[in-house]
Formats: C-alpha cells, structure tokens, sequence
C-alpha cells in the first residue's frame, strides 16, 4: 500500500517564511551590530589619521629625522667642500702672484692673458639649479667650482709657457730685446714718441694705433739689434706699407722687433745676429715726417710696450723720469 507524500508547499509560502525571518527582531540586532562596527572602524581611522598629522606636525616621525638628519649632513658637506674650494683658491691665487711677479719676471715675459678666463659663465648654465631646494648652496658651490677650474688652467697654459724657457733661460736672455736701438746720446733733446694703442692721428682725425716708440735722432745714426735674432725681413726699398726701410728680427720665444723708417739696412734674410750688433742707420723713409727710428716689440703677434724693456739698464728714478717725458709726436703721418 503506498504512503501519501506529503504536500509540497506552494513558492510563494517559502517567500513569505524568508521574510518573515529577515525581519525578525534577530536579523535587525545583527544589522545593527555590523553597522556600528563599520562606524567604530571608521571613526577610528579617522581619530589615528588625526592624531598623526597632529604628531608629525609637532614631532618627527622615525623617517622625517632620519631625512632631517641627511638633508643637515649634505649642508655641512657642502660648506666644508665651499670652504675646501675657497683655500685651493687662495693657493691658486699665491700661486699666480709668484708666476707673476717672480717667475715672469725672471724670465723676462709679460703677464699672460686669456681671453674669458675671468668672465663669469652666464646664468642659464646654473638655471636648472633653480628648482632644487639647495639652490642656494647649489649654485654658488657651482660657480666657486667653475672660478676654480679656469685658474688652474690659466697656470697650467702659463706653467706650459715657462717650462721651455726654464731649459734655455740662458739662450732666452741673450734673445730677449733688452737694450736701447741707437745711442741714447744721439736723440734729440731725449725726444721718444710714445706707444699709445689709443692714439688719436692728427691727419686722419681718428684713433690710429701707435705700436712703437719713436725715436728723434739725426740721419744716419746707427741702429743696433736690441737681442740675439735670426733676420726675417730685410726691405733695403719699398713703402713697405708706411714703414719704408725696414728689418724685422725674430728673436724665439714668442719675441721679435721691427726696426723702421731707415736710411739704410745693413743685414739681410736669414743673418743671425747678436744683441747690440749694428743692422743699419736711421732714416727718413715711407710715411715720415722727419728722420727717426719707429721701435716695436711684438710679443706672440701682439705689439707691447717697448719702454717695459729699457728698465734693465735704468734706475728706478731714471725710468720714470723716462715715461715723464715721453709724449706724441708728429714723426709719422699714419
């Protein structure tokens, strides 16, 4: 005999039992339990974010001091390495008086002169130091670096000069242009034109360059070699650009000598000859006015001071009564 099954209940009774147990009172206290738990874990995230910006405002976190502690370190490496470069500056700066004011002077040559080398290096090389915090202990540590590294070649280009010089010292003072091109007696009245770079022509109304010293003596008054020389240019004719009559000797080491205006030329190309050696007489020739002798010195392509080299056979009481008495003269009509 078969068993009855028992009636299924319908879907809509197993609905309504589910609601029924959702909204029971048991359903609602465990709701309301996670919510609070979920508020409790917010709030106190909150309340620790809170406290912690509170902390690391008025006290250093672990990382803060330790970044703190390395940004000071850096500092004081820097105002040692600032202080480090300014000392090998000094040194550097001892070192150039001495290469100066003894070394040169020793061997008879002018200061050396690099163009740029004391120019400071335009602003947009340090621009992209504008942004770091350090800039301000960036920049001029930079700059100090920079000063530095020039000076050093600066000495290093002067040094390189000096070397050759050191092995022929003797050679080089025998070659190096040291006395008076004629007699001293011979000049009229001591009458020596100046050497002006800035000199103002009196024909052309304009400035005109003066690279020599002339000297006012009579026709036919000997000129002498001022250093041991090889004769690289010997125009016994010609204009000769204004010069007329002229030699030009090549005395090495960077030096030579241009002899002008003569009467007469007594060497020729490629002679060798010897300080105080006679190479002619004093003339009237090319652009002159009256018979005279124009002097230059030519160092390294460049026309300097002829007087600075006269200073060797002269007191200091001599000298500068020399340079008083020098002035422009009308000798040449460049």
């Amino acid at each position: 005999m078969k068993k009855n099954k028992p009636a299924e209940k319908p879907i809509t009774g197993h609905v309504q039992e589910f609601e029924s147990l959702v909204t029971s009172p048991r359903a609602t206290t465990l709701r309301m339990r996670a919510y609070r738990m979920i508020r409790k874990i917010l709030l106190g995230l909150i309340f620790v974010s809170i406290v912690n910006v509170l902390f690391s405002y008025f006290f250093l976190t672990p990382k803060m001091f330790r970044i703190n502690r390395e940004n000071r370190e850096l500092i004081i490496k820097y105002r040692i390495l600032q202080e480090r470069i300014r000392v090998a500056q000094q040194h550097i700066d001892e070192i150039r008086h001495r290469d100066n004011s003894v070394y040169r002077a020793l061997f008879s040559v002018d200061t050396l002169s690099i163009a740029g080398v004391n120019k400071p290096y335009p602003e947009e090389k340090y621009a992209h130091f504008a942004d770091d915090p350090f800039a301000q202990l960036i920049t001029p540590t930079w700059m100090q670096l920079d000063q530095l590294a020039r000076s050093i070649y600066q000495e290093s280009v002067s040094f390189d000069e000096l070397q050759p010089l050191a092995r022929d010292k003797e050679k080089m003072t025998l070659a190096i242009p040291a006395i008076w091109p004629v007699d001293r007696k011979a000049l009229h009245n001591n009458h020596i034109g100046a050497f002006n770079p800035r000199r103002f022509h009196p024909i052309l109304k304009r400035i005109r360059p003066h690279n020599g010293v002339d000297f006012g003596c009579n026709r036919g008054t000997p000129i002498y070699a001022t250093g041991d020389a090889i004769v690289e240019k010997a125009n016994k004719s010609g204009f000769n650009g204004g010069f007329g009559r002229q030699v030009i000797l090549n005395h090495g080491f960077g030096y030579k000598t241009r002899y002008a205006h003569m009467q007469d030329v007594e060497v020729s190309r490629g002679d060798t000859v010897r300080r105080g050696q006679r190479i002619g007489t004093v003339g009237n020739t090319g652009r002159s006015t009256s018979s005279h002798l124009h002097y230059e010195v030519i160092y390294k392509g460049r026309p300097v001071n002829p007087v600075n080299y006269f200073n060797r056979n002269l007191s200091e009481e001599e000298f500068e009564r020399l340079m008083e008495q020098m002035r422009e003269t009308k000798f040449e009509a460049f």
